[in-house]
């Protein structure tokens, strides 16, 4: 470059020494740009070096499946669908108590027009009243049924209101059970020898 060309102004640079070379020359400032990329490229290097080695050193599997978190959750997951199915066969014996016990006639071929004796048992005062008109209300004549006291003892030994009928009064003996919400009606032999068709027994 000629000194006519030279666009920077003198300086202690520019003394000539033996030779005839200048001392230095001027160079534009530096960007900080210049100066940040190759610290960003040694980082951007350094990542990529060690994302490298772990995926070498997990077999390029999924991390989370090398180390055997996955595997316990599938295993914790099949054995819990297994209680779930458990409790049907337990559900079962729940619905035997509303079954009826010993109800086995048929209503719809009630003789309406039997004899039906309630005696209160052990119930609530004026429980043997109420459902006699129940039985009543549900077809029954109201001039065969009775309600009394249990004065002679027959529902000694019974927990629950029973239906007890006399022989082939089944049927009455079902619509009585149905009319007052009894589950369990039995024959009995008392009741046979009896001038009723059906006795009921309130607890």
């Amino acid at each position: 470059m000629t000194k006519s060309g030279y666009p920077y102004p003198p300086d202690e640079f520019d003394v000539a020494v033996p030779g005839g070379a200048p001392v230095g020359v001027h160079r534009a400032p530096r960007s900080g740009w210049s100066s940040a990329w190759p610290f960003l490229l040694v980082a951007v290097v350094c990542a990529a070096v060690a994302w490298g080695g772990i995926t070498l050193l997990s077999g390029g599997d999924d991390p989370a499946e090398a180390s055997g978190n996955g595997s316990p959750s599938a295993s914790a997951s099949a054995p819990a669908a297994s209680p779930s199915t458990s409790p049907s066969p337990e559900a079962s014996p729940s619905s035997s108590p509303s079954t009826p016990t010993g109800v086995t006639g048929d209503p719809t071929a009630a003789d309406l027009t039997a004899g039906v004796q309630v005696l209160n048992s052990g119930g609530p005062t004026g429980s043997a009243k109420s459902t006699a008109e129940t039985i009543v209300a549900a077809g029954f004549d109201v001039n065969n049924v009775v309600a009394e006291d249990d004065t002679a003892g027959l529902g000694d030994g019974y927990t629950e209101t029973t239906v007890l009928y006399g022989e082939n009064r089944a049927d009455t003996a079902a619509a009585v059970a149905q009319a007052i919400g009894a589950t369990t009606a039995i024959e009995s032999a008392d009741v046979t020898a009896s001038a009723y068709a059906v006795i009921v027994l309130i607890k």
